[in-house]
């Protein structure tokens, strides 16, 4: 008796005859100048973005008929339950609200996390670094490029209040 494995489906046999054209197509394009990507289709994020644009306009038609349709003519077509009216300015004047006040909840935690303009922590971090502190090289060549530091508070100062003239 065979085993399992060595049965051939139709399906099988069609990924195989797949496959051997879809290598046969790329030899031959690859023969003619062309590149062919080897996965085809859409990508899940094109699909999402269209299954997403498909719903939001589907949702906004069917705000905007809840909203602005007088109840007689939802009545008519069928259409006996639905929100109240008040939902239609009240949900999108909180959405409104919420958004405005995280703005200013967040403007506000910068301000407070920031440190006051005579604090010596705006000109020094636990980040900065000294350009003096950097060896040079032992060779006693000159590198092309300086390592990254940060300018010293006197040199911008020299630099922007000084007359250079």
């Amino acid at each position: 008796m065979e085993s399992p494995r060595s049965v051939n489906s139709p399906r099988r046999v069609l990924s195989l005859s797949r496959k051997r054209r879809r290598i046969l197509d790329i030899e031959d394009d690859r023969t003619s100048g062309f590149e062919v990507s080897s996965e085809h289709g859409p990508k899940p994020s094109e699909v999402y973005g269209f299954v997403g644009s498909i719903t939001t306009v589907v949702a906004s038609v069917i705000f905007f008929v809840w909203a602005y349709v007088p109840e007689s003519w939802l009545h008519s077509i069928g259409i006996f339950y639905y929100p109240s009216r008040y939902w239609a300015l009240a949900v999108p004047t909180y959405v409104i609200i919420a958004v405005i006040l995280m703005l200013g909840f967040y403007i506000g935690l910068n301000f407070m996390s920031t440190p006051s303009p005579k604090s010596i922590n705006t000109i020094f971090d636990e980040f900065s670094r000294d350009p003096s502190s950097f060896v040079s090289s032992p060779h006693g060549e000159d590198e092309p490029i300086k390592p990254i530091s940060d300018i010293g508070i006197n040199k911008i100062n020299n630099l922007m209040f000084n007359d250079a003239t």
